[in-house]
């Protein structure tokens, strides 16, 4: 059942299943909290209370936030200061799972409220600028046609190729409900407003997470998916995100024939790399009265 956390500027839907420490779940860009629908009874069952969030603007969140960019934009600072919002509200402290853009937001929520934040997980995150690699572009087919989709669906703001980014090279292997899940999907980004919010998202840079890597105080798990075609290197990006942080705070995990939602594509995998990391950092230390 979703339940709703109002916060100064609107209102963040989420889901929440299970007793335990908090674990706070955010997906990414142009999707919406079903990313995670495969891996939050395992993480429930391993006794956290888990917290699935839709990302302002998406899924049943609502619309027209203001930025801090001051500009028609959802940037990962937007969405941290959100994630730190719903974390007051059930009380934190919380580990952060996000995926994608949601990736970037963790650092800069554990940078910015280290008080609120036992630990951080990122999952295929953008969290450091991207540059072309023309010769990485012409080499693998993968990460050509990953490149095509994602530029031109927000250059021509093109729902068909954002779906066969989806329907293709974003999932080398799909889970048993995938087609159900894209229905769902093509269906909520009809609705008025919410493909303009997506756009927002390409309206900003990861310059804001990477800026925040060395101020991260907590254990940080990056998970990749060894084929994601949104970057050349796969493995190489989330080695970079570990290195950026501060000496030994930073471990990474590759997920053998994950694309760019692997902890849809094979949640039991990322589960298991997930909860002995989360048994280890996270806690049931209340940071504060709820706040909403």
């Amino acid at each position: 059942m979703t339940e709703y956390v109002a916060l100064e500027h609107g209102r963040i839907a989420c889901d929440v299943t299970g007793d335990g420490p908090l674990v706070v779940l955010s997906h990414g860009m142009g999707t919406w909290r079903r990313d995670f629908r495969h891996l939050v009874a395992p993480l429930a069952a391993a006794g956290y209370r888990v917290v699935n969030v839709d990302m302002r603007g998406h899924g049943e969140s609502t619309l027209d936030w203001p930025s801090v960019t001051g500009k028609a934009a959802i940037s990962r600072t937007d969405v941290a200061l959100d994630l730190l919002g719903v974390i007051r509200h059930f009380g934190g402290r919380a580990v952060i799972v996000g995926h994608s853009l949601s990736g970037g937001s963790a650092t800069i929520a554990a940078a910015e409220a280290p008080e609120l934040v036992s630990a951080i997980i990122e999952i295929n995150p953008f969290t450091l600028t991207q540059s072309i690699d023309l010769g990485a572009m012409l080499r693998d087919r993968r990460h050509r046609r990953g490149m095509f989709e994602l530029v031109g669906t927000q250059l021509l703001k093109s729902p068909r190729l954002w779906f066969r980014y989806l329907d293709g090279v974003a999932y080398p292997t799909q889970p048993a409900d995938h087609a159900d899940y894209l229905t769902e999907l093509r269906a909520l980004l009809e609705r008025p407003g919410r493909w303009a919010e997506f756009m927002k998202t390409g309206k900003t840079t990861p310059a804001d997470a990477a800026a925040r890597l060395p101020e991260v105080r907590c254990p940080a798990l990056v998970i990749m998916g060894a084929q994601d075609p949104d970057y050349p290197r796969p493995e190489d990006e989330g080695r970079a995100i570990v290195a950026g942080l501060p000496a030994g705070l930073g471990q990474y995990a590759l997920v053998d024939q994950g694309g760019h939602y692997p902890h849809a594509q094979f949640p039991d995998r990322v589960a298991e790399l997930m909860i002995p990391f989360l048994h280890r950092h996270a806690t049931g230390k209340r940071a504060g009265s709820v706040s909403n």
